[in-house]
This record gives structure tokens, C-alpha cells and sequence, in this order.
């Protein structure tokens, strides 16, 4: 370019998308654009920003050049179009007002933890924000929890009801500024405030509440604290007897709690109380998504083994909000952290709310009065196979956006499971699944879900013409999808689940993949579980799968692992001596007549059975209890044997489970051995079954998922014999390889039999009736 080429003057217009809004995107292209001299203005639209800027040629390549480079590490832009434009005759560079259009490009952030710089402005005597627990900037602080609608500007927020007071709305308005334009802000003059309630004692002053928190925390009580996307219940991580009491009186009388510890030398905490923190895992806690992390308990684990009951780890976690920084460092010890609800529903939001259902529970109460929109739960992960996955997305990490294989013709509403629910809205070539809402077992746990439907289609301005929906018809999420009113269309449990995983890798096919889970229901009107799926969204064919067998009771099956374990059994013709009930005649013959005895094949009731046959656990507390403490039991155990489960052809290939029930009764070995020959066991059938699989079929890669692959000494024997072997594996890697991705492997299968023509999109229920 010559002299005068750089210095001719010219004017170009950017539109651009992904996550431009609620990362401090506008204030950064003002600093940027007057940098390098150029007027213009950006704004906010429905979902993207829209750029104009002119001056000198080579400015205003300069500035094109680094816009994405140096966008603020939050921020996740796409350029749309770059095109010149006439010269206007403009003096500054400006903000100008959002914009709200009919564009559906909205993309809503997630809530962000407590940057460096807010940490340091927290800890700063002279501050004016110090030890306010409600401090925010651009880069950091609550979004998705607090955003009625966008564009994201603060009347849109709950912030709305605070008004900046002077010294706020200065910093509001300078560019120079980090707080420029960042729509939480609040200060102690204008902001919100902490109050602190128990029995008669009602603490107004946001100070004096935080020190009447800690007092009752060292006190030994249970406190429920107000947080950015619900309310946590806490208590000091080294006080049995607290933690005795938040189990019983919650109830949640076994089911794993996290812990959350103090920042300050945090890995050395860590590492004192007997949590051994990997790399992996220490990069993960310290990701902006501030996970819970699960890490292996150590020989001189010193906490409470009531936080983790017959595990071997514990999910661990940092401080993410100003008041989580403020009450750890004041304590100086770890605390549990659980989520504040009754056990399966939704997290808690409402002050008054939380106070009436939880009063048997909390002893005491720290709210805010800065509305939470939505609830949003803590994601949890675990390292399997050398990589970090989620086993629940919520606050920091979703709503997730994924990319669609094909434009759809219409928006689609995919309602997910029963359990570990989420939902997922599509329209064009964009997906978002939301956080975890749970499981639909109890009104409020629908009630939430039914919010949320209405909610996601409210936010990003998309009404869904069509719904996804589980094939079962008694999912609450099925029956919800029925009364809709709109066309839906069913799709099978484990056609979703390996959907999902073909849509996290969409170059790949044709699949062979694995989906092991508890029960969903199948083509055949059976309830799968075991299942080897051949080919590719909206063409699954089931090749292979295990050895079917009644389970007496049905659904109590799957909190009443004993069940599972008499139908092995009775199925063999073989007598377990320590059932775990007086009389069994009734349900023998009720199980010899198949009276509410469905036929399952599930993987994860094979499990459920030895964690009975061996003695572990006759009567779950929480849906996977078995299995998880199956594999803890199995991690005392080096063996490599493994027992030879026949594959048998019947139509199709399946694995005889016999020869471990066998074991399992008759063997003398410790529970430590037969875990682990269990899971050997059950990874060299997998193997097995691909192996033969692959001299019938022309195989590609081999996925593993559903909520049996969360077992990582299964899924990694599993991945790497599958290697030995020559085949390529796949994990799920951005959602959560259990039910919570049904939602989208549901979006993937409909968006699939549309592009096929399988179905007839504007008259759904058709495809239903069939």
C-alpha cells in the first residue's frame, strides 16, 4: 500500500457475533477504535454489535486487523461482514444505544467469577468497594442470572432497581475506565446489601451480616447463603457433627458434598487435609468456570468421611463471588457447600422461598436482595481418559452453544430426560442447551423446567414450532411435550444419547457406539441400557447389546439395587442367600408371571446387581450410588483378570452376564477383588463385541456414552483395549456423557431426519402415530 493509499481516508461497517455482549465488548472497540484515531461508533444489537469506523487507511486496517486479537479474554467474537461504507461527518468516537431488531443472533454469557483486578480492589483498605461483597467490572460478576432480555444493557437486568449513585455513574460513563459500561455495577452507596436472619436475630448492615455469618459458621451451624445462581447451604468441612445434621435434616443422607476452600494457598489446603489435585485438575478449578472438581481422596485424608461416604474422591471447589472470597478468607478453613434445595429439585433463589422450605434445615440465613433471575447450579467435572468432563453444566459454563451439521427450517424445543434434565432450543445452525434443572420427580423440579422452557424461547427471542421429546410417555418431560400444543416428535432414549456424542464430532461416521446407561426406553418397547449402536444420526441400528433379564418391581429397581440382583439370579436359577428383604415369594411369582417386570438389558442395573450381590449396598440413597461405589471399591485392586462373558448371536449380538453372577455368589475373593474383575470384565465384553462387530461391518469410529461411561475405571480399560485393538474412540467432551446431553442428541436426531426427509416437519405428530 503507498503513502497515500494509508493516508487516503475511508469508512467500513463490521457486524459482528458469538459473545460480544456482557464481556465488556462496546467499551473495549471505544478504547481501541480512539487508540488509533478513528471516529465512528459501535452499538449493541438483538446478539451482535454493530461497528462503524473511519479515518486513514492504514488506521483503520490496523484496527481491523487487531479487533479479535486483543477482545477481551471473555469475550468470544465472530465477525459476520466487513464492507466499506460512505464517509459521514462524524468528530468522535461513540456508544450509541442498543438497538433491538428481529434478529435472532442472540448469544447470552454465563456468569463470571471475581477477576484479579475486583480481588485486589476487594482487599484494598483505601477502596471505596472493599469487602463489598457485590463488586463487578466488564470482565467479571453474574450474567445469565441476572438478564431479564437483551440487549444487555442494565434496565434489563435485575440491577434495574439500583440506581447508580454518582461516583458509579462517573465510572459508568468514562472510557478509560474498566467499569465503563459494565451493567452490574454497584458500589455499597447504591448497590445491593447483605442481611443476615436466624430465629429473632435480623441483621441488616451488609458488614455486621458477613460477621454474624462466620460466627454461626465457626459456631458449627448450618447457614444458608444467597450466591449468584441460588442459594448454597453451608458448614465448616471438618465438623462432623454439622455434617451429620445437614444430611439428616436435608435429607440427603448419602449422596456426595462438595467442599469449597480458601483461595489463599489453596493447593497447599488441598493438599494438608489429603485432596491430591492433578494438573488437570488444578488448571480446571482455576478456569473462569469455577467448577466443582472431583480429586482422590489421599491415605491421610483428614476431613470428614461423612462428606464422602465409601468414595475415594470428593468434589472440591474455589470461591467465584466477592462473598464466597470474603466469607473463606474470614474463616480460614474449608466449608461444604452443597446446593440449598430438597434433595433432586432445582437450587433455591428466592429469599422467602428458601427461608419456608428450608426452615428445618438451615439455622441461619444470609440473603441479598439482588434478584436471581434464573437458577443456575454449579457444573461438577471429573478426569477420564486425561481430559476433564462434565458430568453437570450450570453456573460459569452454560447456557452452551454448539454448532448444528444443517440450517433447520424451523425452530425446535428438545425437552430432554426424566432424569438430569435439560433443555435445548435450535433454530438455523445454532443450538443452546441450558444449565442443569434436574430431575422431574417432584412440582417444583416442573415448575422450574416449564419457566425455563418459556424463559430460553423468551430470552433469545425464539418461539419453537416443534418439540423433541423422549419416547417414554410417563417422562415428565414427555408428558409436558404432549400438552404443548405444538408437533412432536419422539425420539428413542439411546438414539439421543448417540446422537449426542455424533454431534459433538460431526466429520465422523459411521459410528459404533456403546450407550450404557440405567434404563431408557427402547425400539422394541423394552427398556435398554446395554446397547451397541451402528451408524449415524437418524439411522441407528442396534447390533449388539447384553442379555436381557426381568427386573421384579420395575422402577423401585432403580433405588433398590436388590432387585436387580434377585432377577440375575432367579433368571440363573441360582440362590442368593443375603437377600436383604424377609419374603420374597410374592414378588418371585409376580416375576415369573412378568407382572411389572419389564425386560432390560441396562448396563446400569448389571451393576446395581453386584453392588447387591457383593454386599455394598442393598438400598440406594440417590440414583447411581451402587455403581459409584462399586468402582471406589474397585480402585484397593490392581488384578487384571478378567472372566470371559460369552457372546451369543440371537438376532443380534449379546453378552452373557452368567458367568460374573456366578463369580460374584460362589468366589471367596475380597469385595476389592471382585470390583475389579467386574469391571475388567465388562471392558474386554465391550471389546469383544466391537472386535466382532468389525468383521460384519464396515466400522468407523467407536464412541462411548451414557451414564455408565462416568465410571472412569471402566471407560479408561475400555478406551484403551478399544486402541490396542485399532480403533479410534471418542468421549463425550462438551457435554455431560449422561442424560443431560439428551436434550441435544434429541436436536441432532431431528435436525438429521429433516435434512433426510424423514419426516414431515410441519406435521410431526404424524411421524408420532406411526
Amino acid at each position: 500500500m503507498s503513502i497515500d493509499e494509508v493516508n487516503q481516508f475511508i469508512a467500513q461497517q463490521v457486524i459482528l457475533t458469538g459473545r460480544v455482549q456482557g464481556v465488556g465488548f462496546r467499551p473495549y472497540i471505544y478504547r481501541l477504535a480512539t487508540q488509533y484515531h478513528l471516529v465512528g461508533w459501535v452499538k449493541n444489537q438483538m446478539g451482535q454489535v454493530e461497528i462503524r469506523v473511519q479515518g486513514t487507511a492504514g488506521a483503520v486496517h490496523t484496527f481491523l486487523a487487531n479487533l479479535i486479537p486483543q477482545a477481551p479474554p471473555l469475550a468470544q467474537p465472530q465477525i459476520v461482514s466487513c464492507t466499506p461504507c460512505p464517509l459521514e461527518e462524524l468528530t468522535t468516537f461513540t456508544i450509541r444505544a442498543s438497538e433491538v431488531t428481529n434478529d435472532k443472533q442472540i448469544h447470552v454469557p454465563p456468569d463470571y467469577f471475581t477477576c484479579q483486578d475486583c480481588l485486589a480492589e476487594l482487599h484494598d483498605p483505601q477502596a471505596r468497594r472493599y469487602r463489598y461483597p457485590f463488586i463487578n467490572c466488564t470482565q467479571c460478576g453474574p450474567r445469565y442470572t441476572l438478564i431479564y432480555r437483551l440487549p444487555y444493557d442494565r434496565p434489563h437486568t435485575s440491577m434495574a432497581e439500583f440506581t447508580l449513585c454518582a461516583e458509579c455513574a462517573t465510572e459508568y460513563h468514562q472510557p478509560a475506565d474498566r467499569r465503563f459500561h459494565a451493567q452490574p455495577l454497584a458500589c455499597p452507596r447504591c448497590g445491593p446489601q447483605l442481611y443476615f436472619h436466624q430465629q429473632a436475630t435480623q441483621i441488616r448492615d451488609t458488614a455486621t451480616a458477613l460477621t454474624a455469618t462466620v460466627q454461626a459458621l465457626q459456631a458449627g451451624q448450618i447457614v444458608a447463603v444467597k450466591g449468584i445462581g441460588g442459594y448454597h447451604l453451608l458448614c465448616v468441612a471438618d465438623n462432623e457433627a454439622a455434617i451429620l445434621r445437614l444430611r439428616q435434616k436435608k435429607p440427603r443422607p448419602a449422596k456426595p458434598l462438595a467442599v469449597m476452600l480458601p483461595l489463599t494457598a489453596w493447593q497447599t489446603s488441598a493438599e494438608s487435609v489429603g485432596i491430591e489435585i492433578t494438573a488437570i485438575e488444578a488448571t480446571l478449578l482455576q478456569d473462569p468456570q469455577r467448577p466443582i472438581v472431583l480429586a482422590r481422596k489421599q491415605a491421610h485424608y483428614s476431613l470428614s468421611a461423612q462428606i464422602a461416604p465409601g468414595l475415594t474422591e470428593i468434589g472440591v471447589m474455589l470461591p467465584y463471588s466477592p462473598l464466597h472470597h470474603l466469607l473463606l478468607e474470614d474463616l480460614a478453613v474449608p466449608v461444604i457447600a452443597t446446593s440449598a434445595n430438597l434433595s433432586g429439585e432445582p437450587v433455591l433463589t428466592d429469599n422467602a422461598e428458601v427461608e419456608q422450605r428450608l426452615s428445618q434445615v438451615a439455622e441461619a440465613f444470609l440473603h441479598h436482595n439482588r434478584p436471581i433471575v434464573r437458577p443456575a447450579d454449579d457444573s461438577v467435572f471429573r478426569t477420564i481418559a486425561e481430559k476433564p468432563r462434565p458430568l453437570r453444566l450450570g453456573r460459569g459454563s452454560a447456557p452452551i452453544e454448539l454448532n448444528l451439521p444443517y440450517a433447520l427450517p424451523q425452530p425446535v424445543l428438545a425437552v430432554g430426560s426424566h432424569l438430569k434434565n435439560t433443555i435445548a432450543l435450535a433454530w438455523d445452525k445454532r443450538v443452546v442447551v441450558s444449565p442443569h434443572v434436574g430431575d422431574l420427580e417432584t412440582p417444583r423440579s416442573l415448575d422450574v423446567f416449564t419457566q425455563l422452557i418459556d424463559d430460553f424461547q423468551n430470552l433469545y427471542g425464539v418461539k419453537a414450532e416443534l418439540v423433541a421429546s423422549d419416547a417414554h410417555p410417563h417422562y415428565g418431560s414427555s408428558r409436558w411435550a404432549k400438552q404443548s400444543r405444538l408437533p412432536v416428535i419422539p425420539i428413542f432414549h439411546h438414539h439421543a444419547h448417540a446422537s449426542a456424542l455424533a454431534g459433538e464430532f460431526p466429520h465422523e461416521q459411521p459410528w459404533l457406539i456403546f450407550t450404557w446407561d440405567g434404563v431408557g426406553l427402547g425400539v422394541d418397547g423394552t427398556l435398554w441400557g446395554g446397547e451397541a449402536l451402528y451408524g449415524q444420526p437418524g439411522h441407528w441400528q442396534r447390533l449388539a447389546s447384553l442379555r436381557p433379564f426381568y427386573l421384579p418391581g420395575g422402577e423401585k429397581a432403580g433405588r433398590e439395587p436388590w432387585r436387580s440382583a434377585l432377577a440375575l439370579c432367579w433368571e440363573m436359577n441360582s440362590p442368593w442367600h443375603e437377600v436383604p428383604v424377609d419374603n420374597t415369594d410374592l414378588l418371585y411369582q409376580a416375576w415369573q408371571q412378568r407382572f411389572n417386570c419389564p425386560q432390560t438389558t441396562a448396563v446400569g442395573r448389571l451393576f446395581d446387581a453386584a453392588a447387591a450381590l457383593m454386599g455394598i449396598l442393598h438400598t440406594a440413597n440417590f440414583e447411581g450410588q451402587g455403581p459409584m461405589l462399586l468402582e471406589a471399591a474397585s480402585n484397593d485392586s490392581t488384578t487384571h483378570i478378567e472372566l470371559l462373558l460369552c457372546l451369543n448371536p440371537a438376532g443380534l449380538w449379546q453378552t452373557d452376564w452368567s458367568p460374573l453372577v456366578d463369580y460374584l455368589l460362589n468366589s471367596g475373593s475380597s469385595i476389592a477383588e471382585k470390583s475389579a474383575v467386574f469391571h475388567n470384565s465388562l471392558a474386554h465384553a465391550l471389546l469383544n463385541q466391537a472386535k466382532q462387530l468389525r468383521t460384519l461391518h464396515a466400522i468407523g469410529p467407536v464412541g462411548l456414552c451414557g451414564g455408565v461411561f462416568q465410571n472412569r475405571r471402566l471407560t479408561e480399560l475400555a478406551r484403551r483395549l478399544l486402541q490396542e485393538a485399532g480403533f479410534t474412540v471418542y468421549l463425550m467432551e462438551q457435554l455431560p456423557t449422561n442424560d443431560a446431553s439428551i436434550s441435544f442428541g434429541q436436536i441432532i436426531e431431528v435436525v438429521t431426519m429433516i435434512r433426510n426427509n424423514h419426516i414431515n416437519s410441519p406435521d410431526a405428530r404424524r411421524f408420532e402415530q406411526d
